[in-house]
């Protein structure tokens, strides 16, 4: 599978998948992942690791943002070839497991019903994968490092955000997007007037980087950007 890696920060990769993009955070001591991307591509992820210095067992987390299949696709593969735990938004936690689905998205717009009916076919669908944590809002992450949850429903009921305020980064799932230069509140989502409540929230934090779950990241003034783009 094709992926590129971008260094968004000393401490942080993007790697951008052909549909979505997960993050891999350099800890004290070990490495992160935010999500996984799509199924078959565990061996670029692992590649992407040991590119930054790490062995396999060296992945400690995988924190899943949410339960669709471009973010969980690898999440079981990756779980078994290193070892690492599995956390995920406690309403989205029995949809990566597999015993049970997310429901299908509102699609309100045609352009947005053109898009998933072009995009959808050529996304595996995710195998079951573990869930080891079940993420509620306000957990901390145990990264060496102030890492904070937040249960952001909308796209997904489960959504969740991951900020470490230390940094001033916030990563924030499908929850927002960057689309055609701006942000935009996430497509293919469950619960527009939720969606949008979870957009103002993550906009009120004060970070620099903003780093989604499609589109080019935010390296400064993220947290105004967002601010200035919300509906």
């Amino acid at each position: 599978m094709d992926m590129d890696t971008v260094q968004v920060t000393p401490d942080i990769r993007m790697l951008r998948f052909p549909v979505g993009q997960a993050y891999l955070i350099g800890l004290p001591g070990g490495f992160a992942l935010v999500d996984s991307g799509p199924a078959g591509s565990e061996q670029d992820i692992l590649a992407a690791l040991a590119a930054a210095g790490g062995a396999p067992g060296d992945l400690r987390e995988i924190v899943l943002t949410h339960a669709h299949s471009d973010h969980t696709g690898s999440a079981a593969a990756l779980a078994a070839a290193t070892g690492a735990r599995v956390a995920a938004g406690a309403a989205d936690a029995d949809a990566v497991r597999g015993s049970a689905q997310v429901p299908p998205p509102v699609l309100e717009q045609d352009w947005e019903r053109a898009l998933y009916e072009r995009i959808t076919p050529g996304v595996t669908q995710a195998p079951p994968a573990p869930v080891h944590r079940e993420l509620a809002d306000g957990d901390r992450l145990d990264w060496g490092l102030a890492a904070r949850v937040l249960h952001v429903p909308g796209h997904t009921a489960g959504s969740v955000a991951v900020h470490l305020p230390e940094l001033g980064v916030l990563f924030t799932g499908d929850t927002v997007a960057m689309g055609e230069g701006r942000p935009i509140p996430g497509v293919f989502s469950n619960d527009h007037v939720a969606l949008a409540a979870a957009y103002a929230r993550l906009a009120a934090l004060d970070t620099a980087t903003v780093l989604f779950g499609h589109g080019e990241p935010l390296t400064a003034d993220g947290g105004a950007v967002l601010r200035a783009a919300a509906p």
